[in-house]
């Protein structure tokens, strides 16, 4: 064989490896809804099902978002369950301090942005310390979700707080207008509005470009002129921010906040990213891939509940597909 010819098989090994990395979540996406599709009752494929497991997916789906960028700079967010019932625990006595009469419109939208602001504080601090202190960021952030949960029972006086009715709590309601095809949960268009906002932010700007350049290869980035420690602080910022958006949709879905809330969610949403195509060696993944990942992810919750499938067969199942994810990423990366 001539040495084009080698060249145009390289070629097209490698298109099509693009290919089916750009794809593979789709594929997996169609293939875990067909299989429930026949094992399923009817009830599976009804629209309202359908409202359901997407509204579902909106907490993990805004997580996901947010720890793709971790994950495609190299690094890992354990602490991201924890934010989700500080952020709650935030949000709910925030607006427990006014009066069903007295919240008004401006009171959650102060509410949600002090959970977003406090979720992004400790996200920073988790970046300031794996960037300055050189501490690896399984242990840090291992580290913050102890701290944040053992804050957020100590807000809460280790209890749920409860709040007075208010707007934010029908961000997640799954059919606001009952009987219309086209009414699904406000917290939906949420997530498809940072779905774009996080996509052009990753694909279209510099900073997008410096957090693949530190997954790649941090070494080069640095001698690229690439402030390596304040880009980092940066991304787990950012990750701590959507997280707190997380957690204003974990409140609107229980009307209250819930310091024991999203316990182990952080697998779940790592898993999202790693299912969409996310590399944990770096460099890789994409914000529509981890939020298809995430759908697959409610998905799967969904229709094990519906087919009667226990809670324990449920997580066995659920890590099985994480560690073949991670299994098929590492064989990508031996073929290249």
């Amino acid at each position: 064989m001539s040495s084009s010819e080698n060249t145009a098989s390289l070629y097209s090994q490698k298109s099509w490896r693009d290919h089916l990395n750009a794809f593979g979540p789709v594929i997996g996406l169609v293939v875990v809804y067909g299989i429930f599709l026949l094992v399923a009752p009817s009830s599976f494929h009804s629209l309202y099902n359908t409202k359901t497991f997407m509204t579902q997916a909106v907490i993990y789906g805004i997580g996901a978002m947010g720890m793709t960028f971790v994950i495609i700079s190299g690094g890992i967010d354990l602490s991201v369950g924890s934010l989700i019932a500080l952020g709650s625990v935030v949000t709910a006595m925030i607006l427990r301090t006014a009066g069903a009469e007295e919240i008004g419109l401006m009171l959650p939208i102060l509410a949600s942005l002090s959970a977003v602001v406090a979720c992004a504080l400790c996200g920073m601090l988790s970046g300031a310390l794996v960037s300055y202190m050189r501490i690896v960021p399984f242990i840090v952030t291992l580290g913050m979700m102890q701290i944040t949960r053992g804050v957020a029972k100590g807000l809460a006086g280790q209890t749920a707080v409860n709040t007075s009715d208010n707007w934010l709590g029908s961000m997640m309601v799954i059919e606001p207008q009952v009987g219309k095809w086209y009414s699904v949960a406000p917290g939906l268009w949420v997530m498809v509005v940072l779905l774009i906002f996080m996509t052009i932010l990753l694909r279209r700007t510099a900073f997008g470009r410096y957090v693949c350049a530190l997954g790649s290869n941090e070494a080069t980035a640095r001698l690229c002129g690439i402030n390596v420690s304040i880009q980092r602080i940066w991304v787990y910022t950012l990750c701590g921010a959507l997280t707190g958006c997380a957690s204003v949709m974990q409140y609107a879905s229980l009307s209250l906040g819930d310091p024991t809330a999203a316990v182990g969610m952080e697998l779940d949403i790592i898993a999202a990213v790693v299912i969409g195509g996310g590399s944990l060696n770096g460099g890789e993944g994409s914000v529509a891939g981890s939020l298809v990942g995430a759908i697959i992810m409610a998905i799967l919750r969904n229709g094990c509940v519906l087919v009667g499938i226990p809670n324990y067969v449920q997580n066995i199942v659920i890590g099985t597909i994480i560690v073949a994810a991670v299994g098929i990423d590492r064989l990508r990366h031996k073929s290249n």
